[in-house]
């Protein structure tokens, strides 16, 4: 191939992605959107770029909310072993 193929292809193909990422969102049916998937590879790529992210994003989420509740949990058993009336009562 020629370097004038290999532009114009690229050009090509950065004109899908452009159209692709700048094109307005009109709500379609979960069926429209599977089509698109499964026949526009830039629409393709982009959905599981974008799928990625939300579920990178998700688990972030759910691993800080693990944390915050061993944190939690870990200070109440620090407080329990800090009050020495509630060992008092307890024996």
């Amino acid at each position: 191939m020629n370097s004038s193929h290999l532009r114009a292809r690229l050009r090509q193909r950065l004109t899908r992605i452009a159209r692709a990422l700048t094109r307005t969102h009109r709500p379609c049916s979960p069926f429209e959107e599977l089509v698109r998937i499964e026949t526009d590879p830039v629409y393709r790529a982009l959905f599981f770029a974008q799928l990625d992210a939300a579920l990178d994003e998700r688990h972030a989420a759910a691993q800080t909310a693990v944390v915050e509740e061993i944190k939690a949990a870990a200070e109440r058993l620090r407080a329990l072993i800090r009050s020495p009336g509630d060992h008092e009562r307890a024996a």
